[in-house]
C-alpha cells in the first residue's frame, strides 16, 4: 500500500499558503530595509532532501537564508529562542529548536523527518554566532548528512553582522547584504556512519568545504 501523501502544513517539503505569503513579503520588507543580493541560487536542487551549511556572523544569517530560499526549509535554531517573543514565530515557521551543549534526539529526528520527507534542512553548524571562520563544527550536521544520504549546499552570509551589530536593537539602514550558495557536493566518508569517527570525519568534511566557499569570497563585492 502506498502512503497517503502528507498535507501542505506537515509536509517538509512544501510549505503552507498563510507562510509562503509571510515568506515572500518579508522577503520584500528586508530587500527594502537592506541592500541584498542573493547570488547561486541555483545551485539549491529544485527537488529532493537538500542540508544546507552555512557561516555564522550575525542574528540577522538563519531568517535571511530562510526567507530568500528559493525552496521552503526548516533550520535547526538555538532552544533559547522560543523562550521569548520569536517562539510563536519560528512554531508558526516550522523551524526546529535544538539545545545545544549535548546531543538532543528530539531535535536530530525532527531535522531527519525533514530530509527524508525531500525538504530542505538549514544547519549554521558551528552552533553560536562568531566570526563565521568556522574554526570548529558540531558534529551533529556530519550525522544528519551521512544519515539522509543527501547532498550539501554551503551557504556565506556577508554583512549580516554590520547590518545588526550584537547589542543593536535597531537594524542599520540599507546595508550591503551578500547572501552566496555554492555548488551542492555529496560527502564521501567511508566506515559506520553512525561511529563517532565517522561522524566527525563526515562534519570536518562539511566544514573544509564550507570553508573553502567563504574564502573563495572577497567580500560583498565579489
Amino acid at each position: 500500500m502506498s502512503a497517503k501523501p502528507l498535507r501542505r502544513g506537515t509536509d517538509p517539503a512544501r510549505e503552507s499558503i498563510p507562510l509562503a505569503v509571510v515568506r515572500r513579503s518579508a522577503a520584500m520588507l528586508l530587500r527594502l530595509v537592506f541592500s541584498i543580493r542573493v547570488i547561486g541560487a541555483e545551485h539549491v536542487p529544485a527537488t529532493g532532501p537538500v542540508l544546507v551549511a552555512g557561516n555564522h556572523t550575525g542574528f540577522l544569517d538563519g531568517p535571511l537564508v530562510m526567507i530568500l530560499l528559493p525552496r521552503p526549509s526548516a533550520f535547526l535554531v538555538k532552544s533559547e529562542l522560543y523562550d521569548g517573543p520569536f517562539r510563536r514565530v519560528l512554531t508558526f515557521a516550522r523551524q526546529i529548536p535544538v539545545h545545544r551543549g549535548s546531543p538532543d534526539r528530539t531535535a536530530l529526528t525532527r531535522a531527519l523527518g525533514v530530509l527524508a520527507g525531500g525538504g530542505v534542512l538549514g544547519v549554521f553548524p558551528e552552533g553560536t554566532r562568531g566570526e563565521g571562520r568556522l574554526e570548529s563544527v558540531q558534529h551533529g550536521i556530519g550525522y544528519l548528512a551521512l544519515r539522509a544520504g543527501c547532498p550539501v549546499v554551503p551557504v556565506v552570509c556577508l554583512g549580516t553582522a554590520d547590518a545588526l551589530p550584537k547589542g543593536r536593537k535597531l537594524p542599520r539602514w540599507r546595508t550591503r547584504i551578500d547572501i552566496v550558495f555554492g555548488p551542492a557536493f555529496d560527502l564521501d566518508v567511508d566506515g559506520n556512519p553512525r561511529a563517532r569517527s565517522t561522524v566527525a570525519a563526515a562534519a570536518e568534511q562539511i566544514r573544509v568545504r564550507l570553508l573553502a566557499h567563504l574564502d573563495s569570497l572577497d567580500g560583498p563585492g565579489a
